[in-house]
C-alpha cells in the first residue's frame, strides 16, 4: 500500500495530547523545530517539521509555521493521532450484523454508539476489537497484531449508524483501500437536516480540516487556506417544513463531512451537538413547538444520519457489488413524527 493511502487511512476524528509544557523563564528565543528535538528522544527534523505542518504541535493554542521562535512563557502542546495506551487490539466478543460475508470480505450494519476504533475513552469494546474477535475465530492462528491492519478500511461516526466495509486479508485490505483513495466507492448517506432548500439538489465543495483551536471539531475552509479538498453531493428527499430529509453521496471521504459541510450551508443535522443542531434553529417561538422539538430529540438522541448504502469493485471478483441497509428505528420514528407534524401545519394553514 502506498504511503498517501496509508496516511489516509490512519486520519482519526481523535488527537491524543502526547505532551505539554511551558517554557521556562529565562529561555532565549530559538526556532520550534530545533527546540524540540533537543526535547523529545528519538525525534527527527523531519517529523517535527511534519506534524508542525500538519498542526500537531499548538504554541499558546493556536497552530504556528516551522521558523516560529519560542520566548519564555509559551505553553506548547503536542498532539499525536494514534493512542499509545490502545495501540494493542484484543479480541472481543460483541455481536456484530454482519450483511454480507465472504473469503476476502464483510459488510456490518454498525449500530449508534459503536465507536470504529479503540481511541481515547474508547479503550475497547470497538467495532475493530469485534471484527478482531470475529476474524479470530476464523482463524486461530492469525497473529493478533495483525487483525486490526485487516480489518478496517474505512470509518464512520460513533453516533453515526450504517454499512462499513471489513476486508479479511491484506490483498483485500490493499484494493478496498485503494478505491476509497481515489473516491470510487459509492456511499450514500440520509440525513435529516434543519431548514428547507430552495433547490431540490446541489453540490458542497469546500476543504475539511481540524478546526485550529477547538481541536476535536472539523470545520470548512476556503480552497487552499487549510484542510483536504471535500465534495458533497446532496439531493431532497421529502420535505417537513423547519427540517429536511436528504441524501447525501460522498465524492471525498474526510471526517465529519457530511456534518460540516451541512453546517457550512446553514443546515446542520438535526441534533448534532457537535455542529449546532441540538437546538431549534429553525421554527416557531410557541411553547408547542419547542416541546415537540424537544421530543424528537430524545427520539433520536445523536445526529441524524445513516450510511444507507455502500458500493465498491469486489477485490477477488473484479465485479461491482452494492448494499443496502434499512433506517435505524430511532430515524424512522424521528422522521415519521416530522412527517405528521408537518402534515398537521400545511393542513392547519
Amino acid at each position: 500500500m502506498n504511503n498517501e493511502i496509508e496516511e489516509e487511512l490512519s486520519e482519526s476524528e481523535e488527537l491524543f495530547e502526547r505532551m505539554s509544557f511551558t517554557i521556562d523563564k529565562g529561555q532565549e528565543p530559538v526556532r520550534i523545530d530545533k527546540f524540540l528535538m533537543a526535547r523529545i528522544e528519538g525525534a527527527t527534523r523531519n517529523k517535527i517539521q511534519q506534524g508542525i505542518e500538519n498542526d500537531l504541535v499548538l504554541v499558546n493554542d493556536n497552530p504556528i509555521k516551522n521558523n516560529y521562535k519560542i520566548k519564555a512563557g509559551d505553553r506548547v502542546i503536542i498532539y499525536d493521532t494514534k493512542n499509545q495506551e490502545t495501540s494493542e487490539i484484543t479480541p472481543q466478543d460483541i455481536p456484530l450484523d454482519i450483511v454480507y460475508e465472504d473469503e476476502d470480505l464483510f459488510i456490518v450494519n454498525k449500530p449508534v454508539g459503536m465507536v470504529a476504533h479503540p481511541g481515547s475513552g474508547n479503550p475497547d469494546q470497538t467495532l475493530i476489537n469485534a471484527a478482531a474477535y470475529h476474524l479470530k475465530q476464523q482463524s486461530p492462528k492469525i497473529d493478533d497484531n495483525e487483525l486490526p491492519r485487516y480489518g478496517l478500511v474505512h470509518r464512520i461516526d460513533k453516533n453515526t449508524s450504517g454499512l462499513m466495509v471489513m476486508a479479511k486479508s491484506k490483498k483485500a485490505m490493499t484494493e478496498l483501500a485503494k478505491q476509497f483513495f481515489d473516491h470510487t466507492v459509492h456511499r450514500r448517506y440520509v440525513a435529516l437536516v434543519w431548514g428547507n432548500f430552495d433547490e431540490d439538489e446541489g453540490t458542497i465543495v469546500a476543504h475539511v480540516g481540524r478546526h485550529q483551536r477547538f481541536r476535536k471539531l472539523f470545520t470548512a475552509y476556503p480552497e487552499g487556506e487549510h484542510g483536504k479538498d471535500a465534495i458533497t453531493h446532496y439531493k431532497v428527499i421529502e420535505r417537513f417544513n423547519y427540517v429536511t430529509l436528504v441524501e447525501c453521496r460522498l465524492e471525498t471521504g474526510r471526517t465529519h463531512q457530511i456534518r460540516v459541510h451541512m453546517q457550512h450551508i446553514g443546515h446542520p443535522l438535526f441534533n448534532d451537538d457537535f455542529y449546532g443542531g441540538d437546538r431549534i434553529v429553525k421554527g416557531t417561538v410557541y411553547t408547542k413547538y419547542k416541546q415537540f422539538v424537544d421530543n424528537c430529540f430524545k427520539i433520536c438522541s445523536r445526529q441524524a444520519l445513516h450510511a444507507k448504502e455502500l458500493g465498491f469493485i469486489h477485490p477477488g471478483t473484479n465485479k461491482e457489488i452494492v448494499f443496502d441497509s434499512d433506517l435505524p428505528a430511532d430515524m424512522e420514528e424521528l422522521i415519521n413524527k416530522w412527517r405528521k407534524y408537518s402534515q398537521f401545519k400545511n393542513a392547519d394553514e
